[in-house]
């Protein structure tokens, strides 16, 4: 299939309407996931979900997938895409970042959106496993800044054959202020409700307020990623603070280091950032392709109708990955 630039149809054009749309109101049924824990050198562990797990030694491709903040296995955007590599006849497994599968991870600290640890341990276990299988991945939202971060810290030695990026925040900063603004508050207090309710469950299980130095009631009083990161991701995760976080997280000086072909998917509409984050010319690398769409909202994409919708993104990941040699029907 060959890909012209999205475009969505009459009533879906709006930016928010196709953010809302792809995440609150799309319905995907995948047959049951086989899920894997995996065991992290800190002694805390991942849950990871296959859809076709080969066996142990195929040279059958794998495609991994990165899901975005306070996502999961069960985000619309991650089953869609499963249910889209089956169809092609191609393994794929989320990774799930700690304590996103339902189930507490088992340290105080958590995830953010520069942790490239814990997915090259999942990744380099994977290379173990399937010796003799290409690794392909696929990053969401902040899934995507971690992944081309990770990319640019691996360079030359990646263990991934080819990736994409979909609507990643690869300045931090500026989509933590996009997302004070306007009607992004509302995104900005769908996740953060998420957010607290998982450190909260921390303070049942470890003495965080030692931890940390603040008590439930200031967690519960929280409002922006600011403040939230501030309080909690910055410290927990040795940052000096919120905007040190922000700046060695953020993807876009990592962009250069790139040396395996990347596919860059973002809309220039999307309500979590401004164009801001978009590197320039001079910031890529030449491996890197990036796709800029006028319309398209957060990880939404949605052509066809309200009626009949088409998840394009859906479409194009496939497609992109279906052009490299080895993934092909088997």
């Amino acid at each position: 299939m060959s890909f012209s630039p999205f475009e969505p149809s009459f009533g879906l054009k709006n930016r928010h309407i196709q953010t809302l749309y792809a995440s609150f109101f799309r319905k995907v049924e995948v047959d049951a996931l086989e899920v894997e824990i995996f065991e992290l050198p800190d002694g805390d562990f991942l849950e990871c979900a296959w859809l076709g797990k080969p066996e142990k030694g195929s040279s059958k491709p794998i495609i991994i997938l990165f899901h975005g903040l306070a996502g999961s296995l069960n985000s619309p955007y991650i089953n869609g895409a499963m249910r889209s590599f089956k169809e092609e006849g191609i393994a794929s497994v989320v990774m799930q970042f700690r304590g996103c599968s339902g189930t507490p991870n088992r340290l105080p600290r958590s995830y953010h959106s520069g942790e490239t640890g814990d997915a090259k341990a999942w990744i380099e276990h994977l290379h173990r496993e399937f010796p003799h299988a290409e690794l392909f991945a696929v990053g969401y939202s902040i899934g995507g800044n971690m992944l081309l971060k990770l990319l640019g810290e691996w360079g030359s030695a990646s263990l991934i054959k080819a990736a994409i990026s979909v609507s990643a925040p690869m300045q931090l900063e500026v989509c933590a202020n996009q997302m004070n603004r306007g009607f992004s508050k509302f995104y900005q207090s769908v996740l953060m409700h998420d957010l607290k309710e998982a450190l909260l469950q921390k303070y049942k299980l470890h003495n965080m307020k030692s931890l940390i130095g603040i008590n439930e009631r200031r967690v519960k009083h929280l409002k922006t990623f600011w403040e939230f990161d501030g309080a909690y991701t910055a410290p927990i995760h040795g940052f000096s603070s919120a905007a040190d976080y922000y700046e060695k997280s953020s993807s876009k000086q990592y962009l250069k280091y790139i040396e395996v072909p990347t596919l860059i998917i973002h809309s220039l509409d999307d309500p979590f950032m401004t164009p801001e984050v978009l590197p320039e010319e001079e910031e890529l690398s030449s491996s890197i392709t990036l796709e800029i769409t006028h319309n398209g909202g957060h990880v939404g994409f949605v052509s066809g109708s309200l009626t009949k919708p088409f998840y394009w993104l859906d479409a194009r990941v496939t497609d992109y990955f279906k052009s490299f040699a080895g993934l092909v029907r088997r």
